[in-house]
């Protein structure tokens, strides 16, 4: 039975899916967007730190006033409306609530709103994949532990093609590579908030328009997004990761096949079975036509004539060799494809991508020489980027995590391009995110150094 089926029996039956979502800001408002056209799903309570912002995007998004007008969940509960507050545990523990969608994209706060809902026995959509790249494998064994489910947000990249590799996998096929797009050029990492908009390809304008966050759209250009969703990916799927981060070949849809081989073969690869992502542009900055920047893929083997031979009859578009094959989806919708996660976390008991090991990490790395006493801002800032690497070389490293590299004194200098460790900085340790953090390099460095020997 398909999910939208389920979905409308739960409305004729009255059995609506339960949602309290905290953040509405951009991603929160595509999926609110979505909500009153979903059947089945009843948006109890929205938590933000400012319920005016939230008011506003829920206007902006089309909502009708009275169906945000509740004073109380009581109220929502009775009318089928949605109450709006500035208080997160209100909705993590909220007994009626079933599923939280945790949209923030604070990392660190996202960590706090995750154990909090495990703990009252809420269900997990977590958007904020930041969080996820650097304490994921203990947030997925958190959920386990409380008997619930946690889930990557479909819509999001990682999510799409953690379903490709799943296809590809029932299916038989091996995976080769998988991953997304990206408009990438190498001074992409210098990238600021100040220069953003004439990189990214948008106009001031319509960033202002569509109430764009430059330092959030940065954490894209620079670097940082692509290898926190690759190291999300590599964590959910067992996909190993470049050794000294994401090569970005440029490739057309077409071209695909071509450069997601092993080196051996003609390819980019280090290996089988890895993440990458695909420039949108050329070495010299020319566009690729057809690309895949907004889109993802998965490049699997036909490991027999048979199958090979099958490619070639059914025109499936191959490398040289028609062995090589790749499927891919041209473009994501963002928080307007929430509602997937939303519909088989609860109907099917699945998440849409969930953590199952350690196998990668996004560390931060200087953007420019940086000053001890300097403050670090995080993603898409002005102080550093995040690099994809192994999790062996980040344990090894020592690497700090780009996900706790906000608000963090420098206590030494750092060159441009240097990739920081725990020693170079003050690190506030009484947070639920570095502890959560520092429980998992205890957890899983034993298998990750013995498997690396």
């Amino acid at each position: 039975m398909s999910l939208h089926t389920r979905l409308q029996q739960r409305a004729a039956e009255g059995r609506p899916i339960r949602i309290g979502l905290i953040g509405a800001g951009k991603f929160g408002s595509m999926y609110l967007a979505q909500i009153p056209r979903t059947p089945g799903v009843q948006l109890v309570a929205i938590a933000d730190l400012s319920p005016d912002a939230a008011r506003v995007n829920l206007e902006r998004v089309g909502w009708q006033p009275e169906r945000a007008a509740a004073g109380s969940v009581q109220e929502a509960l009775k009318h089928g409306t949605t109450w709006i507050t500035d208080d997160w545990q209100a909705v993590t523990r909220e007994p009626s609530i079933d599923i939280v969608v945790e949209c923030t994209g604070n990392p660190i706060a996202a960590v706090d709103h995750c154990l909090d809902a495990f703990a009252h026995g809420k269900h997990v959509v977590n958007v904020t994949v930041e969080a996820d790249a650097f304490c994921g494998p203990l947030l997925a064994h958190r959920a386990q532990q409380a008997g619930v489910i946690y889930s990557l947000a479909f819509g999001d990249q990682p999510a799409l093609i953690c379903d490709l590799v799943d296809w590809a996998r029932t299916c038989g096929f091996p995976v080769v590579a998988a991953g997304r797009g990206h408009k990438w050029l190498p001074h992409f990492t210098e990238s600021t908030p100040e220069t953003v908009w004439g990189n990214y390809g948008l106009t001031p304008e319509q960033a202002k328009r569509g109430g764009l966050n430059p330092k959030m759209f940065n954490s894209f250009l620079d670097g940082s997004k692509p290898s926190i969703e690759s190291s999300a990916v590599a964590n959910a799927t067992g996909l190993t990761v470049p050794s000294d981060g994401l090569l970005y070949p440029p490739a057309s849809v077409e071209d695909i096949p071509f450069v997601t081989r092993p080196k051996s073969e003609g390819g980019v690869l280090e290996r089988k079975g890895m993440v990458e992502v695909v420039s949108s542009l050329e070495a010299d900055g020319r566009k690729i036509p057809y690309d895949i920047r907004m889109g993802v893929w998965v490049t699997v083997e036909a490991e027999t004539d048979y199958i090979k031979n099958c490619f070639e009859e059914y025109n499936a578009h191959t490398d040289p060799s028609g062995r090589y094959f790749t499927l891919y989806k041209r473009w994501h919708l963002i928080g307007l494809e929430v509602g997937m996660s939303v519909a088989s976390v609860a109907l099917r008991g699945e998440p849409t991508g969930v953590a199952t090991c350690w196998n990668a990490d996004v560390v931060a790395t200087a953007k420019r020489d940086l000053a001890a006493g300097e403050m670090l801002d995080g993603e898409g800032g002005y102080t550093v980027w995040g690099k994809l690497l192994p999790a062996e070389r980040s344990l090894r490293l020592g690497g700090l995590p780009l996900g706790l590299a906000h608000n963090v004194k420098l206590v030494r200098p750092v060159k441009k391009g240097q990739s920081l460790s725990w020693a170079d900085v003050a690190i506030d340790t009484s947070t639920a995110a570095y502890r959560l953090r520092n429980e998992m390099e205890t957890m899983f460095a034993p298998s990750i150094r013995a498997r690396a020997a």
